[in-house]
């Protein structure tokens, strides 16, 4: 057994250089990945490629404009110290 097998891990960027190898170790490491990409499907799908044929679990995804705004909007508040999404 791994040590992140069953957890799921979503990992923005990971279209990115760093974040596509935070991706592929989460992966290594047994966790289910989701690749978070803002512009490039193809590079985001690329990551994906190498951490399923390495026999890990991925799907690639693009954020909603509309949703990152509100989540980013929330996480500023509650950064801030607000205790309420």
């Amino acid at each position: 057994m791994k040590k992140l097998d069953g957890k799921i891990a979503i990992v923005t960027a990971a279209s990115k250089e760093i974040g596509g190898s935070i991706a592929k170790h989460l992966a290594t490491e047994g966790a289910a990945v989701v690749v978070n990409y803002a512009f490039s499907k193809e590079a985001g799908d690329r990551v994906v490629d190498e951490i399923t044929s390495a026999g890990g679990k991925a799907i690639a995804v693009q954020p909603k404009k509309h949703r990152s705004k509100v989540f980013l909007s929330r996480w500023s508040r509650h950064s801030a110290g607000s205790t309420s999404w």
